[in-house]
């Protein structure tokens, strides 16, 4: 049996890919609120910005910290077709949940059906990230801490989903986002412990690209894009901030006298 060390790098890691969830969480958040304020077009778009943000801060989240796994006895490669299969599925997955929100005429329902489609989502990433791994050696599971991970992953999209739903203001997207970034962390981590390898020592080479060759560039390029998007979400006003804006506007215009009719003799 292999020697797991989840954390080659420290602390370093772990608290990157926090830090990717909560980027994430509060950037989808904030796209969600947004959609559900704006009507027709718009609200689709805020929509498709929300669920890419979350599914790109989860999957980032995930591969950051993949980068601090290693395995005594065994180099470690990812098969990239699959790698980039566990984004899109993020993505695509996370998107059903999201929109399943924001147009569901049933709250209750929609945020039941958009938790597990969501949570199952983000699990399927995880998992499909995990079968990209090549080593040399068999990785097996316990089924056990494996369903815990995916019920960890419905109830944490869930409970986001519901903050989108009923948190209007910053601060409180904020503080949801910090336990949603908790949640995706102990997610993954829980799913990490299941993990059991028999390592099986071999001169061969692996197929596939190291996480340096593949996995860091295009975390970070995914981490730029979250930077990016969250300032130009901060910097968009909201329909709320918009109608203030016009009432102030009309408040301090000047009120110009009517022009004196002029009497007739």
């Amino acid at each position: 049996m292999g020697h797991l060390d989840h954390a080659t790098f420290g602390w370093l890691t772990p608290v990157l890919s926090y830090a990717m969830a909560c980027i994430g969480a509060a950037l989808g958040l904030r796209c969600t609120v947004r959609a559900l304020e704006s009507t027709g077009r718009s609200r689709r778009n805020w929509l498709i910005t929300a669920a890419s943000a979350i599914g790109t801060g989860i999957w980032t989240m995930h591969f950051v910290a993949m980068l601090g796994f290693g395995v005594t006895g065994t180099d470690i490669r990812y098969n990239v077709p699959l790698t980039i299969l566990s984004l899109v599925v993020a993505m695509a997955v996370v998107g059903a949940g999201v929109f399943a929100v924001g147009y569901g005429r049933d709250r209750v329902r929609a945020l039941l059906l958009g938790g597990l489609t969501t949570g199952l989502g983000v699990a399927s990433m995880h998992y499909l990230g995990m079968a990209a791994l090549r080593l040399h050696g068999e990785v097996t599971y316990d089924p056990l801490l494996v369903a815990l991970s995916v019920a960890i992953a419905v109830v944490a999209a869930t409970a986001a989903l519901w903050a989108a739903l009923n948190i209007k203001s910053a601060v409180a997207v904020a503080l949801a986002s910090l336990v949603m970034g908790a949640a995706v962390s102990s997610m993954h981590y829980t799913g990490m412990f299941a993990v059991r390898v028999n390592v099986e020592p071999s001169g061969g080479s692996l197929p596939g690209a190291t996480a340096m060759q593949f996995i860091f560039p295009l975390a970070v390029g995914l981490g730029s894009y979250l930077f990016l998007t969250s300032a130009f979400v901060a910097l968009t006003p909201t329909a709320r901030e918009r109608a203030d804006y016009a009432s102030a506007e009309r408040i301090t215009e000047p009120v110009t006298a009517p022009s004196p009719t002029p009497s007739t003799p």
